[in-house]
């Protein structure tokens, strides 16, 4: 589960993490007064607006404007609620803004030899040492990724204790290695101190920060102060019935809406870029099952695990689900009858596939359907499926997972 920087900057607030004062917006006439607001108190006035999708590339899409009065703020939320945000990370159509963030402008001190004080921190999982691990880098407000790849000499690493999470000494040591001096140490060791605490609190799979930065030196802060100014937070989707807090963060028109309806039947779906609806029982068996379309030259459309007892209701609304997507031209059923017998699963979806019903009204599946059965029953099923035939016109029955993935291929590329 994700959620919107204005979220992400509450949460780490809560846990006494410095980010600059702003509120989220959903309408162009907050946006004057959200401006004031945000501006109140500075010498000299100065915002940011910035669209709150989940999609990256706002900058270069024009959706973060830096404004200096209330009137550009005003103007920069109209373009930003009519215009839709089109970026490398968004679908071609673009994605619509409903809310805006409207914050503090940050001044970020000057790097001795250049540059700015930005810096990136998080905290994640790592799969290979299988211990939650601290990250971090001098080099803040760019891909990371691509400097993991150049330059991992830039990354610094450091495992959380399983027990107590990040320790003092070890934070410590990160911060002198990114640099930090005389009292920004203290500042950025209880950042990343509090950041560990809420990583481990809120079961996140990722909490990052990026950039963490430092502010040009003031009467309080005479070294600057060290502060978040972006954030992105996920969320372990399993853990969420305990923090009802987290829960409440959700934005359901930020996702894709098949993919939240197959989460209320149960079902494991993701949508992809291709033309073959894949219905599989187990997400091994459905990874494999995209695999062997890919190679016989077809493109799935999406991942779909409809579980292991793969019931006629759960078939029924896997359906429903894969043929939402208006770009499927075929759906392959690939089932390995274990605990369900074989027989049950064909009936079920000889059931579903008769009586699902079409947008215009008319009932019976229109596109090519290839069901592939395996496992107990595997002959009383298959005939079951070939008898089937007469009513369902578009299906055929395969004997294994090639010929099933080469005869769907086939027919959407009729």
């Amino acid at each position: 589960m994700k959620i919107h920087e204005y979220q992400a900057r509450d949460l780490l607030a809560a846990f006494g993490i410095p980010v600059p004062k702003g509120r989220m917006i959903d309408n162009v006439d907050q946006a004057r007064e959200a401006y004031k607001q945000a501006v109140a108190g500075m010498k000299t006035p100065m915002a940011v607006v910035k669209a709150q999708v989940h999609a990256g590339g706002r900058g270069k899409a024009g959706f973060v404007k830096l404004v200096k009065v209330d009137q550009d703020a005003e103007d920069s939320a109209r373009f930003m609620f009519t215009n839709r945000m089109k970026s490398p990370q968004t679908p071609p159509e673009g994605l619509e803004v409903k809310k805006l963030l409207v914050a503090q402008a940050a001044d970020i001190a000057d790097r001795k030899g250049g540059g700015k004080e930005e810096f990136y921190l998080a905290i994640t999982t790592d799969r290979k040492t299988r211990r939650n691990t601290l990250i971090a880098s001098r080099e803040g407000g760019v891909e990371i990724e691509a400097i993991a790849h150049d330059r991992p000499e830039a990354i610094i690493k450091a495992a959380l204790n399983p027990l107590t999470g990040l320790e003092p000494f070890v934070a410590r040591e990160v911060a002198f290695k990114l640099g930090f001096v005389g009292k920004q140490v203290s500042q950025a060791v209880a950042i990343m101190l509090n950041l560990s605490k809420l990583f481990i609190e809120k079961d996140c799979t990722l909490a990052e920060i990026n950039p963490l930065i430092i502010t040009p030196p003031t009467e309080n802060f005479p070294d600057g102060q060290v502060m978040a100014i972006d954030a992105k937070f996920d969320f372990d989707d399993n853990a969420t019935f305990r923090h009802k807090d987290i829960d409440a963060m959700f934005d359901p028109t930020e996702e894709n809406p098949a993919e939240i309806k197959a989460r209320k039947f149960g079902l494991s779906y993701i949508a992809l870029e291709g033309n073959i609806g894949c219905l599989v029982n187990g997400a091994g068996l459905a990874m494999a099952t995209m695999d062997t379309i890919k190679l016989s030259g077809g493109q799935p459309a999406n991942f779909l695990d409809v579980g292991g007892s793969a019931s006629e209701q759960a078939v029924t609304e896997a359906f429903g689900i894969i043929l939402s997507d208006k770009s499927v031209k075929g759906v392959m059923v690939n089932i390995f009858g274990g605990i369900m017998k074989c027989d049950i699963i064909a009936q079920g979806v000889i059931n579903a596939a008769r009586n699902y019903k079409n947008a215009d009204g008319s009932t019976g599946f229109k596109v090519p359907l290839v069901v592939r059965l395996e496992g107990t029953n595997v002959d009383a099923g298959r005939k079951l499926l070939e008898d089937a035939k007469k009513d369902i016109p578009t299906m055929q029955a395969a004997t294994d997972l090639g010929d099933a993935a080469r005869k769907v291929v086939a027919a959407v590329g009729k």
